[in-house]
C-alpha cells in the first residue's frame, strides 16, 4: 500500500482530458457514473487509505467488513486512479452497451464485493500454507481487481481478437494471464493476489455458476409485473438490442420488462417457419371454434354457419395449412 501523494495531480488532468476527448455523450451512463464516483472519492475520500484498504487482519480478524465496499473505490495516487479509470472507460463502454445499464451496474456491484472476498480467501490460504502472517496483513486498495474481472468478460464476449499488453501482441484468450504476470514483474508494488482475485471472479461468471446465481437473485427481487426471468431480458451472451455502433440494430430485439409473447398473433417473432406453423396448428386445434365468440370475425376467412361443429372447423383449418 502506498501513501497518497498530493503533487501536481497530472494523472487527474490527463484523465479529464481523456474523458472530454472521448465526449461525455459517448460514455454510457453507468460507466460515466462509476468513473465520477471514483474521482469524487479520490478527491474527497470516505476514509483514509489505511482505513479503506482491505486485508485479512482488518476485515476478518477485526471485523471491519466495510472495507470490502471502500477498497475498490479508493486509489493510492492520481496515477493509480488514471490508469484504472482509462482502462475502465474502454471496458465499461463495450460491456455496458452489450449487457445493458441495469445489468452492468448489478455486475459491477457483485464483482466489487466478490473480488474483495476472494482476495481475503487467497491471502488467508497463503498465510496457512507459507506460515507467514505478512500475507494476512497485506492491505489492497483500488479498482484493478474489478478491472481484471471485466477483462475476462470482455475477452469472453469478444473472442478471437489480438490485444496488445505492454506492446506485445497476445491472443485475447490469454491476455488476462499475461497482463497479470507482466504487471507483477514491472510493478512489484502492485497486488498480485488482488489482480488474480479479479481473474478468478471473471471466470466464475463466464464458466462457473456465478451468472446463474446472479440471475436467480435478480428474479427474486423483481417486483410484480416485471419479467422475473433474467434470461428473457438478459441473454446468456448479453442482452440484445441497439449496439451503439451507428449502424442500427444488431438484429436482435430487447423486450421491455413485463412483455409476454402472444403466439396467437398473425406473426410470431423469433420462431422459425416450422415452429410458427406448429404453434399455429396447435392453437388452431385448441381453439375449438371460440374465435366466433364476442362477435369475432370468421376464423381464417371461412364463412361457416353458427351451428357448424367444432370438428369440422378443425378439419377445415388443417386443410388450409396443407394448401
Amino acid at each position: 500500500m502506498r501513501n497518497r501523494q498530493r503533487g501536481s495531480q497530472l494523472g487527474l488532468l490527463l484523465l479529464a482530458s481523456q474523458v472530454f476527448q472521448l465526449g461525455l455523450n459517448n460514455i454510457p451512463p453507468i460507466t460515466l457514473a462509476v468513473l465520477a464516483l471514483n474521482v469524487y472519492l479520490y478527491l474527497f475520500p470516505a476514509a483514509p487509505l489505511f482505513q479503506a484498504c482491505v486485508s485479512v487482519q482488518q476485515a476478518y480478524w477485526l471485523k471491519d467488513w466495510r472495507r470490502l465496499l471502500l477498497s475498490p473505490l479508493h486509489h493510492a495516487d492520481d496515477w493509480h486512479l488514471y490508469f484504472n479509470m482509462v482502462s475502465f472507460l474502454w471496458k465499461g463502454r463495450r460491456l455496458e452497451q452489450r449487457l445493458g445499464g441495469p445489468w452492468f451496474l448489478y455486475l459491477l456491484s457483485v464483482f466489487s464485493l466478490l473480488t474483495g472476498l476472494v482476495y481475503l480467501v487467497l491471502e488467508a490460504l497463503l498465510t496457512e500454507l507459507m506460515q507467514d502472517q505478512s500475507y494476512s496483513m497485506a492491505c489492497a486498495v483500488g479498482f484493478s481487481g474489478v478491472l481484471f474481472a471485466l477483462k475476462v468478460l470482455n475477452n469472453h464476449y469478444y473472442p478471437g481478437s489480438v490485444t496488445y499488453v505492454m506492446g506485445l501482441p497476445v491472443s485475447s484468450r490469454y491476455a488476462s494471464w499475461v497482463e497479470l504476470v507482466l504487471i507483477h514483474i514491472t510493478s512489484p508494488g502492485t497486488s498480485f493476489v488482488g489482480h488474480l482475485s479479479g481473474i478468478l471472479v471473471g471466470l466464475l461468471y463466464t464458466t462457473g455458476p456465478l451468472k446463474k446465481i446472479m440471475k436467480k437473485c435478480a428474479g427474486f427481487v423483481t417486483s410484480n409485473g416485471y419479467n422475473s426471468q433474467p434470461g428473457a431480458y438478459y441473454r446468456s451472451s448479453g442482452p440484445s438490442g441497439y449496439t451503439g455502433t451507428g449502424r442500427g440494430f444488431s438484429g436482435n430485439y430487447q423486450y421491455a420488462p413485463g412483455y409476454t409473447a402472444d403466439y396467437t398473433a398473425s406473426y410470431t417473432g423469433g420462431l422459425t417457419e416450422e415452429e410458427q406453423l406448429e404453434e399455429a396448428i396447435r392453437n388452431s386445434l385448441n381453439d375449438r371454434g371460440q374465435t366466433r365468440q364476442r362477435g369475432a370475425p370468421p376464423a381464417y376467412g371461412f364463412h361457416l354457419s353458427e351451428d357448424a361443429r367444432a370438428e369440422e372447423i378443425r378439419q377445415m383449418r388443417l386443410r388450409r395449412f396443407d394448401r
